[in-house]
């Protein structure tokens, strides 16, 4: 299956040129977290669990014990690696056709309709068909796409950059009609006792693939050019789409069907009448929008007069996450999950803050590793939120919306940067997007108290729910 999104939210591709070494998500566990979390700390089950290895560690349960689960995530991963590459060889092609800036950017630009229109449209598609036949014919559509790249390269000096941007809009478009049915299989294979468990692997292995496919990537278009990052990719494909079709059928659960206007006005009135979810939208889409700093990480490498430093603080958003998935376990004993994605987003907004207030770009670097971290802690809690509660018939079209508004935020987010730092200048911008977020964020607490007050244990109801 591809990943072009998922990580999703921050997904131009003109960005993943530089920022397939990108994104955040997820993390680990500071002592504060246990006072949010309105655990006390018991230093018997604290000693227990370091002697065992399970205080820190990622949960491996679901794969070892669930064989649907590991054929998605076999799938996920090698698609992820597959995918990265791909990422890094299109603006890269378009760079040495054109030697324009603006032509790589115009590879962004064109994402943006597709993401809106096909994402709804996907959603709905998710919960009216088998999700696994819309992976799998979502997967061939992509193969396709990656055939065009390929013979276009092929094509050496007289190789053109308009299929490139045919294959960028028709990825967008596949990618958001394929999305919603395979975040809906999750929860569908993986029992809730498992989800958290799952949601950090898949966290981890995103963010694995975020690290590692860029430098496949790089590696074989200094070996063999970029026809052979799309072999890979192409390759990727064959092994992605026969674990796919090794899953067991998600069928349908519903017998009837509403036309699909009225289906999506179904799955926004469903929105409005959950707060608590409502609050992982918003505190995701502030977050984004007064923290997101991918646009000055140019003006950042050149300020420290480090250029090297570009594509490495990219990297060091994923670095985060990967720590942090790999010390999830914890996350199991959480409770409070709403309190959870308040806190991290506060976090991602002080460590954005304090990234333009320290002297050195190793600083700038540390405090975008806490930052990836704190959001793959928020990314986790508010996917299990969404796994947790909302109905199998409307996983789908949630799911549809929730790309939506990870997507959003990052797009405004950057004009909000650019802005504010002409304004004042690169560094007032990441403090003053920092202060911002973290009080937008906070003002959560009051303004829903819903999904602050959110408690997996009324969920499960089960007496061995979580006990953090």
């Amino acid at each position: 299956m591809r990943t072009y999104y998922k990580d999703s939210r921050r997904s131009r591709i003109s960005e993943r040129f530089f920022t397939s070494f990108f994104r955040a998500p997820e993390g680990p566990k500071p002592p504060v977290f246990r006072a949010i979390s309105g655990r006390r700390p018991m230093v018997a089950n604290h000693r227990r669990r370091c002697a065992s290895g399970q205080n820190g560690d990622v949960d491996l349960t679901p794969l070892r014990e669930n064989h649907q689960y590991r054929l998605l995530f076999g799938s996920g991963l090698v698609t992820g690696l597959g995918s990265a590459a791909t990422f890094v060889a299109m603006p890269y092609q378009v760079a040495d056709i054109t030697g324009s800036y603006v032509a790589v950017g115009v590879l962004g630009l064109l994402e943006i309709v597709p993401l809106v229109v096909f994402g709804l449209w996907g959603g709905v598609l998710a919960d009216r068909i088998d999700r696994r036949t819309m992976v799998l014919v979502t997967e061939t559509a992509f193969m396709f796409g990656v055939v065009v790249l390929l013979f276009n390269a092929w094509r050496g000096d007289a190789a053109q950059v308009w299929p490139i941007y045919v294959v960028a809009v028709l990825i967008s478009a596949i990618d958001s009609l394929q999305r919603p049915s395979l975040e809906s299989i999750v929860p569908r294979v993986v029992p809730a006792s498992q989800l958290s468990a799952a949601g950090a692997l898949n966290s981890f292995r995103g963010s694995s693939a975020r690290v590692v496919g860029p430098a496949i990537g790089g590696f074989l278009i200094a070996l063999g050019g970029v026809e052979a990052a799309y072999l890979f990719d192409l390759a990727t494909f064959v092994v992605s789409a026969t674990l796919i079709f090794r899953l067991d059928p998600v069928p349908n659960l519903r017998a009837e069907h509403a036309h699909p206007i009225e289906e999506l006005r179904q799955a926004f009135r469903y929105v409005r009448t959950r707060r608590d979810i409502m609050g992982t939208y918003v505190c995701d889409t502030l977050a984004m929008l007064f923290a997101f700093p991918f646009a000055l990480f140019p003006f950042i490498a050149d300020e420290y007069d480090a250029t090297w430093s570009l594509g490495v603080m990219y990297t060091a958003l994923s670095v985060g996450e990967l720590i942090a998935s790999a010390t999830s376990r914890w996350s199991k004993r959480v409770v409070h999950h709403g309190r959870f994605v308040v806190f991290a987003g506060m976090v991602w907004g002080v460590a954005i803050g304090a990234a333009g207030m320290v002297g050195s770009i190793w600083w700038v670097l540390g405090c975008l590793v806490f930052a990836g971290a704190a959001d793959m802690v928020s990314g986790l809690f508010r996917m299990l939120i969404w796994n947790l509660t909302i109905p199998d018939r409307l996983r789908g079209r949630m799911a549809g919306i929730e790309l939506l508004s990870y997507s959003i935020g990052p797009q405004l987010g950057q004009v909000r940067a650019t802005v504010t730092a002409r304004m004042t200048s690169v560094r007032g911008s990441l403090v003053i997007g920092g202060l911002l977020c973290t009080g937008a964020v906070g003002s959560m607490r009051g303004a829903l108290p819903e999904l602050w007050n959110y408690d997996v244990r009324d969920t499960l109801g089960s007496v061995d729910s979580p006990t953090g």
